[in-house]
């Protein structure tokens, strides 16, 4: 009997992000097969899981205040530039423009603010993003996309901070928080093969003798090696071929174009959950020295009055 990790679906994680987007389709329930089989998304080495499908590096931008007090709502900026002008192979072979999507895993405690806790301003800037927590057990987890990467490109995520006075799990610590980002569709699929987001490679060397279209799959490429054995290989719809019928190539020699323009990045940055005691400690003890330098300075010139009443005498 198939288990649930060898059922094909277990690993549908690793392509997490932007293999589509429309109606409902493999590419777009990816993050619910990840959010059913992966505890954590952060492996234990750091690397966020969808790296794997998605091999290009790219960078992401994750801002949020140095310290916030308990119990309150910020904001995480998020933001996956990329050039909003290119466009990839959808997975019907047709070109289209990219989505985004990320996962931001928060420390535990912090989850995503209830609807009635984010001030107005701030939904503003939130929109129409639906956020979801990882799973019931994982509310530090937030998870969204895939999005039209044109309109989503920069997001905005409204967070609720723990109170260590309810919940003694945490404290008055400075915690990490972990983004991962990604623009455009994954290189491999889950079983290891490629997506027609990808460069193909000649499987031998020898001639091309034939190049047959597939209709809406792709082709058909002939190759025949030196030792008379011809070799069929399947390109899907979507990148562009390089070759021609009747030329040589090698081993390993591209076929077509490498058509991905998108890629992952992962980014982190640290909050301090401020304790509000200390910061009322902090302004007392500022006070205090503000206090104690007017009256030293009072001292002083009262003490300049005295020794100038003493000359005059």
């Amino acid at each position: 009997m198939m288990t649930v990790r060898q059922n094909p679906l277990f690993l549908t994680f690793l392509g997490f992000l932007f293999l589509g987007f429309g109606p409902i389709s493999p590419a777009t329930a990816y993050p619910i097969f990840a959010q059913q089989n992966y505890e954590n998304p952060r492996e234990p080495n750091g690397r966020i899981v969808c790296a794997n499908c998605h091999l290009a590096q790219k960078p992401v931008e994750l801002e949020v205040p140095q310290a916030v007090l308990p119990d309150t709502v910020f904001e995480a900026v998020v933001n996956i530039p990329y050039d909003k002008k290119v466009q990839q192979p959808q997975a019907n072979g047709k070109k289209g423009d990219l989505n985004v999507g990320m996962v931001l895993i928060l420390p535990e405690g912090f989850e995503l603010a209830p609807a009635d806790r984010v001030p107005e301003e701030m939904k503003k800037k939130v929109g129409n993003l639906f956020y979801s927590p990882y799973s019931p057990e994982k509310k530090n987890i937030l998870v969204v996309g895939p999005v039209p990467g044109k309109q989503h490109s920069e997001m905005v995520i409204p967070i609720l901070s723990p109170n260590p006075e309810t919940n003694k799990s945490v404290g008055y610590l400075k915690y990490p928080i972990y983004l991962g980002g990604n623009r455009g569709r994954g290189q491999v699929y889950p079983d290891g093969s490629k997506s027609n987001n990808n460069v193909f490679n000649s499987p031998a060397t020898g001639k091309i003798t034939s190049i047959v279209p597939a209709g809406k799959k792709g082709y058909e490429i002939t190759i025949e090696t030196a030792s008379g054995d011809s070799i069929v290989e399947k390109l899907p719809a979507g990148p562009e071929l390089l070759v021609k019928e009747g030329q040589q190539v090698q081993q390993d020699q591209p076929l077509t174009n490498n058509p991905n323009v998108g890629g992952f990045g992962q980014k982190d940055v640290e909050v301090v959950l401020q304790n509000p005691a200390r910061i009322q400690g902090l302004l007392v003890f500022f006070v205090g020295v503000l206090a104690a330098q007017v009256l030293l300075v009072l001292k002083k010139k009262q003490f300049e009055k005295v020794q100038l009443a003493e000359m005059n005498f």
